[in-house]
């Protein structure tokens, strides 16, 4: 989440992954993909340099490993098996058999 300020001064947090486009003419409108607008007093480049700033930290915390100062007990990413693993890795240069269309 990040963290922008409405026209009346008040802070709210919004899922930057949400944000459809950003629009900067003259106040700064956020729009969301359910259609939600939001005019926040950042600038555009203030908005996307925030944006930058979420997704480093959390590719930075998928990273820390437990013995990390850092590490807050969360497990780390690993492979999940079960009925929606991939069955076989696909070797590089080789092709992926397609379904056959329905007509």
């Amino acid at each position: 989440m990040i963290v922008v300020t409405r026209l009346n001064d008040s802070q709210f947090a919004i899922n930057p992954d949400l944000i459809e486009r950003i629009h900067a003419s003259p106040d700064t409108t956020l729009v969301m993909v359910d259609g939600a607008k939001f005019i926040v007093t950042e600038s555009l480049e203030d908005v996307i340099e925030k944006i930058a700033r979420f997704r480093a930290h959390v590719i930075s915390l998928a990273y820390l490993t437990e013995d990390s100062q850092y590490s807050s007990g969360a497990r780390t990413l690993e492979i999940v098996g079960g009925p929606h693993a991939i069955a076989h890795v696909i070797e590089p240069g080789s092709t992926v058999p397609s379904r056959p269309r329905r007509i």
